[in-house]
């Protein structure tokens, strides 16, 4: 029997419908995802560019992780950025960064084959280059990201990167996170991340690995087969500050749940996001969100792309997910890494 479970955050219904994984090509094959080696022509092995940062493990080399300007991207660092408002619509040039953050000088395409320090080191580097770029009077939001795998949007070039962003506004889907976060707040006066993590840890049916420090869950309501989402279980609604101490905790559950992705899903392409809370200016303090240290809590969601999306789910947003959370969690569970 289908069952339509409600997301706490953002309000969302999504539909479990168990029969659905029994269509025929519904699953997509890992095998025609994953990034293919070609060590000779790849441009992040040769550094093509000029580093805007480097960090190094022990010192010994030029750079273990470095960070270069994405030569593609679709926003303009030059200039400023500049609203205009014509009746009912409004334009923002398309001013951004957009940085691409190499994780290793080893051609080595996938983050779950990365040592845990060496992934620690790349977390480390978020933090770095959120602060940096959080100091540009125009940027409002600024989050990090990895495409892994074709399905995901990762290009074919199989050495492990991901994507650090900065624009003048909001997604829409954050903000739906921002809002939900915040009615939590007003009703409860707490935060619903925290609540949310205490439910989870309490029952434990939908727990995939947990830290000291961090809880990986499939959420009650996935969007996606063996979606998961990494919380923190001390509340911080900044991820540059909210990490610090933490990242080597961290890297361990990162690499642990990428790892039961590479065994147990058969190396599925993915993509993961941060999100953390928006960079309010003194020149907005008007409009500052008041509560945003309360009640907004950073996490990130890591999502395989194993099924195709259909006109039902693009056009309406009313997911369907045809493996229960909690089976999708003990599956991972027991997968061994």
């Amino acid at each position: 029997m289908p069952e339509l479970r409600k997301d706490p955050v953002v309000g969302r219904w999504v539909i479990m419908a168990t029969e659905r994984a029994r269509r025929p090509g519904n699953i997509i094959d890992s095998s025609y995802t994953s990034p293919k080696s070609d060590k000779e022509h790849c441009r992040y092995c040769r550094l093509e560019q000029d580093p805007v940062y480097k960090a190094s493990l022990n010192g010994g080399n030029d750079w273990d992780v470095c960070v270069v300007p994405f030569e593609k991207s679709f926003l303009n660092a030059q200039g400023h950025c500049e609203r205009k408002k014509n009746g009912l619509y409004e334009v923002v040039n398309g001013y951004g960064l957009h940085e691409i953050v190499i994780e290793t000088n080893e051609h080595i395409a996938g983050m779950a084959d990365l040592d845990q320090n060496q992934i620690k080191l790349v977390i480390e580097t978020y933090a770095k280059r959120i602060d940096a770029l959080a100091e540009n009077p125009d940027v409002l939001y600024v989050s990090a990201y990895k495409n892994y795998g074709s399905y995901a949007g990762g290009r074919s070039v199989a050495h492990s990167r991901s994507h650090i962003i900065a624009g003048p506004v909001n997604s829409l889907r954050f903000k739906e996170k921002l809002t939900g976060a915040k009615e939590y707040y007003d009703k409860k006066k707490s935060c619903v991340y925290c609540d949310l993590i205490a439910q989870e840890y309490e029952s434990k049916d939908r727990v995939v690995f947990e830290s000291q420090h961090f809880l990986a869950i499939v959420p009650f309501a996935a969007r996606f087969l063996f979606e998961v989402w990494i919380l923190p279980k001390k509340h911080h609604c900044h991820f540059a500050q909210g990490v610090e101490g933490f990242e080597e905790d961290l890297a361990y559950v990162l690499k642990g749940v990428l790892r039961k992705f590479q065994i147990g899903l058969e190396d599925p392409s993915y993509n993961y996001m941060l999100h953390t809370a928006p960079l309010y200016k003194a020149k907005t303090a008007s409009v500052k969100w008041q509560t945003i240290e309360d009640d907004f809590h950073w996490h990130i969601e890591v999502i395989p792309r194993m099924t195709l999306m259909a006109g039902f789910e693009k056009g309406t947003e009313f997911y369907i997910n045809s493996v229960p959370p909690e089976h999708a969690a003990e599956y991972l569970r027991e997968v061994e890494i």
